[in-house]
């Protein structure tokens, strides 16, 4: 029989146990299957235990990291038969020792949730993005909570879906509501004859065109780029325009941009500028394992490197 594992990461105070309670008391997840659920850390939150025996969930600590391995699990699945699992993990701890657990036979992440308080996002950025960024590029769903009108959602949905594409995005507010319908307004208008993407742009675009690529299929673009095409690294006729962006900060710089075909792409210098006119397609790509947008160059001009060469997605 599989056990359903639900993984719950974020800093402490994040609202981890908040949603727990919610989903296991006040929603009655599982219709009171027998739940193991693991706490790796005290909140502001507490359990009570009787409220957790009445939807049959049995509470279990596990105070230290070392402690967090293939054989507590494995006493754990022996002493308690769950029908699900929930784990609250410690915001703290790396997430490799979750990632290199083997779980008991049958066990099986279903699903992995990451809460964070809107209100100190960008702190945790600037001071530890290592190890908050590491518990987003995890998880399949990231819960914004204490979000209010001006909470930034375009910008820090921005920073996570660069590091994780797949995550569902959702806003809540401090009275418990959910911002269902968060559209981000685009800074440039798609029924131009050719959208001219500034570098402001750059960032919004690009991950606008990855979430939604058939939005742009057909419609066609401009803006400047750095080329990457290493000597034998890709298929004839193939380079990539594109630029580096800080996703976050300083210390977190990536290259970004889409594939470009052109029967011209041999004669572009390899980390050339260049402005480049371009239509786009949605097409299979290896680089995308599945259908993405794809450049197909209408004109490619020489350019001057730009006096600020990031792009941000701020």
């Amino acid at each position: 029989m599989e056990v359903p594992v639900y993984l719950f990461t974020g800093f402490m105070d994040s609202g981890k146990t908040s949603l727990i309670l919610n989903t296991l008391i006040d929603n009655d997840f599982g219709e009171g299957a027998k739940t193991l659920l693991i706490v790796c850390e005290d909140g502001d939150v507490e359990y009570d235990e009787s409220e957790l025996l009445r939807v049959n969930t049995k509470l279990v600590t596990i105070e230290k990291e070392e402690e967090f391995n293939d054989t507590t699990f494995k006493k754990l699945e022996e002493t308690y038969r769950p029908d699900q699992v929930f784990i609250e993990y410690n915001g703290t701890w790396e997430m490799a020792a979750f990632l290199e657990l083997t779980m008991p036979k049958g066990w099986l992440l279903v699903q992995s949730l990451a809460t964070v308080d809107a209100t100190t996002f960008e702190v945790y950025l600037a001071n530890m993005r290592t190890m908050i960024m590491e518990q987003l590029f995890a998880a399949d769903v990231v819960i914004f909570n204490r979000c209010d009108d001006d909470t930034p959602k375009g910008k820090f949905r921005r920073i996570v879906k660069a590091r994780n594409r797949k995550a569902q995005i959702a806003y809540e507010r401090a009275d418990g509501t959910v911002d269902e319908d968060f559209m981000e307004e685009l800074p440039y208008d798609l029924n131009q004859d050719i959208i001219d993407i500034t570098d402001m742009d750059y960032g919004i675009w690009y991950m606008d065109a990855l979430e939604e690529p058939k939005k742009y299929a057909g419609r066609k673009v401009r803006f400047l780029g750095l080329v990457y095409r290493p000597e034998g690294k890709l298929k004839k006729g193939v380079f990539i325009p594109g630029r580096f962006a800080m996703t976050c900060c300083a210390d977190d710089v990536t290259f970004i941009g889409f594939k470009c075909k052109s029967d011209k792409a041999d004669e572009i210098p390899h980390k050339s500028w260049i402005t480049i006119t371009a239509e786009m397609k949605v097409e299979f790509a290896m680089e995308y394992k599945g259908k993405g947008p794809v450049l197909y160059a209408l004109d490619v001009q020489p350019a001057q490197k730009p006096e600020d060469e990031l792009v941000y997605f701020n």
